[in-house]
């Protein structure tokens, strides 16, 4: 099994926004070559295991998202060759060469670039790198380096600003399938078992003629869109908190073929409990790597990183305190009740108030029986924050609300919309009605709840300052509120009873 520890890695500081590496090329592609255990004068192509780590290790010392250097090789190279039967280089036609397909890139041995993957990986890497530095380049939102979708101009940089890559085909404003940046992002989709967001561009931002060789012209340099995107999967640290993205199953080894230890169910919370490792068969062609984790019981094992997510910050727990209070109806009503929990007041005050009423006849394979259950550590979606925020304000209306097409939420999302709340999904599409069923974030959720409060679409910005004058949140910043976190059922509960006390002293 290679790299338990990051050796590489561990000797360079490596931040979420920028990098800068001072380190001979030479030395750095040697270096990596030995971290992955690979002979770069052998010439033939490494197995699978060797390559995701050849590939993983060069996207993070120059701080680029793995995931979208294994899509880019995966898609230049096809099953990530670089030598051919013969022991050389695959150069093809437009002279791309090997791996990375690297055409006409100055700076680069080019003797060097063909008999060595391990510095064409490098120099694919730091052209990538060197994309998404680029200012002539449109960024999206605030260009955060470890949010995949951030990296869409980079990509289609890679292969070129011309109009054959644009996102939007100008003659009929259909979306560019066949864009460069589009397939590649399908192969992450597809091998990184990722759930991208597609962007939603307009074709007046994307200036062209389509039977000429100049490159776009982008008439919006910066895109806010305010969507659930997806951070890399390769940053989690030791004792961070991670959830699952879906039912997955937990294993004994870093392989599919290894035996299994139970299902984490989705939105479980579990422990990363060391650095990530590599697939243990190196015939298997996985993208992802693999995680070991803890269970709250105690059960260790490993997850593939596509299923973990970001979890939402866990609020620091308070000290326990003596009490009388009797909490054996709960107990008795929920299985899954803890009476030392952070949570327990603040989800009893909604359970009293009617909001949260619980999962009901739910297997639990370890007592063998179907329970109720709270599930606290369930990732809340936009859907269930509709419907838990408008049966405390809005509790009559929401029992008598009827829906108005076959989508079983249109009832829900015209209370919405009547109240003037921006909410992420609507019936227009597929992909939208599916948006009711994503994990909400932090961000959003405050500017659902000020936006109903004013009766006008605030931003986040603002709904954020909204929450921290008047106590709804204890952050001090914009930052420290953590906006792109996802919430838990669990945390829900405490931001609605903070609002219901601002509102009762408004009185």
């Amino acid at each position: 099994m290679k790299k338990i520890l990051k050796p590489l890695i561990s000797v360079i500081a490596i931040g979420a926004l920028s990098l800068s590496i001072n380190i001979d090329k030479n030395v750095l592609a040697n270096n990596i070559a030995n971290t992955c255990d690979y002979d770069s004068a052998s010439k033939v192509n490494p197995d699978f295991s060797t390559t995701n780590c050849l590939l993983t290790e060069t996207a993070l010392i120059y701080n680029v998202p793995p995931e979208i250097v294994k899509g880019i090789a995966e898609g230049e190279s096809g099953n990530w060759r670089h030598f051919d039967v013969n022991g050389e280089a695959i150069v093809t036609a437009d002279n791309g060469i090997g791996i990375m397909q690297i055409t006409n890139q100055a700076g680069y041995n080019q003797d060097r670039l063909k008999s060595d993957i391990v510095y064409n990986i490098q120099a694919g890497v730091e052209t990538l790198d060197n994309m998404f530095k680029r200012k002539d380049l449109p960024s999206i939102n605030g260009g955060e380096r470890d949010v995949l979708e951030h990296w869409y101009f980079a990509i289609m940089a890679y292969n070129g600003t011309k109009p054959v890559n644009s996102p939007i085909v100008q003659a009929t404003g259909e979306r560019g399938a066949n864009a460069y940046q589009e397939r590649i992002l399908r192969i992450i989709e597809k091998l990184e078992l990722i759930d991208l967001t597609e962007l939603p561009f307009s074709r007046e931002h994307f200036q062209y003629d389509s039977n000429s060789k100049e490159n776009i012209k982008f008439s919006a340099m910066n895109y806010d869109f305010d969507l659930p995107l997806n951070k890399s999967k390769y940053f989690f640290e030791t004792n961070q908190k991670v959830s699952a993205t879906t039912n997955v199953t937990l294993r004994t080894r870093p392989t599919t073929d290894s035996p299994s230890m139970g299902t984490l169910r989705k939105g479980e919370i579990v422990t990363i409990t060391g650095p990530f490792v590599y697939e243990e068969v190196s015939t298997k062609k996985n993208h992802f790597v693999w995680y070991p984790v803890k269970r709250s019981d105690g059960t260790k094992g490993y997850v593939a990183s596509s299923y973990l997510n970001y979890s939402a910050s866990t609020p620091t727990p308070t000290p326990p305190v003596t009490t009388t209070k009797d909490y054996s109806a709960y107990t008795k009503k929920f299985a899954d009740f803890s009476t030392t929990a952070w949570w327990r007041d603040d989800m009893i005050w909604a359970i009293d108030r009617g909001l949260i009423s619980g999962y009901g006849n739910v297997w639990n394979a370890k007592t063998k029986k179907y329970e109720t259950q709270l599930q606290p550590n369930t990732q809340l979606t936009e859907a269930h924050f509709l419907t838990i925020f408008f049966r405390f304000a809005q509790k009559d209306e929401l029992a008598s609300v009827k829906n108005t097409s076959s989508w079983n939420k249109s009832g829900l999302y015209n209370m919405a919309k009547k109240y003037k709340l921006p909410v992420l999904a609507n019936e227009e599409s597929t992909a939208s009605k599916a948006l009711a069923d994503k994990g909400i974030r932090r961000g959003k959720l405050a500017q659902l709840m000020a936006s109903y409060h004013y009766g006008k679409t605030v931003s986040e910005n603002e709904a954020i300052q909204f929450f921290m004058d008047n106590g709804i949140t204890t952050a001090t910043s914009i930052g420290g509120y953590n906006p792109d976190q996802i919430l838990t059922r669990s945390q829900i509960s405490a931001f609605i009873q903070r609002y219901e006390s601002f509102v009762s002293k408004q009185k």
